[in-house]
């Protein structure tokens, strides 16, 4: 196998697991979906380089620790019974990293992009 074939595979089977969680988890479409709207707002809005890359990083902090969520999520399932209260704890400790990482996320989303919709709402 040659070093791009293996490469193709590789990739073949990262976007796999995208569609996976795009097909099976609720709050990674949602946060697709938020995701997408920011982006669309970084190519109308004049934002400076260093507001887009903080942006793209929270977006990007959500998104992976979605996945990581989903992934941990089956793995316990796996492991032991769901109704097993570690099973249960991990899966709330998940979901609080993922919780902690959206507010953040919506927190540095505000802080840069208020100053922008103060200026187009002054305009109108």
């Amino acid at each position: 196998m040659t070093f791009f074939t293996g490469l193709r595979k590789s990739f073949g089977h990262a976007w796999r697991g995208l569609i996976l969680a795009f097909r099976t988890e609720r709050s990674f479409r949602l946060q697709i979906g938020a995701g997408l709207i920011v982006v669309v707002l970084l190519m109308i809005l004049p934002f400076r380089d260093w507001e887009r890359v903080l942006l793209l990083l929270a977006i990007a902090a959500v998104l992976v620790l979605e996945l990581l969520n989903s992934m941990v999520e089956r793995l316990v399932d796996l492991v032991k019974p769901r109704l097993h209260q570690y099973v249960r704890d991990i899966k709330d400790l998940m979901a609080a990293a993922v919780l902690v990482a959206s507010l953040f996320a919506l927190v540095i989303g505000l802080m840069i992009l208020w100053p922008y919709f103060n200026q187009i709402v002054g305009r109108i």
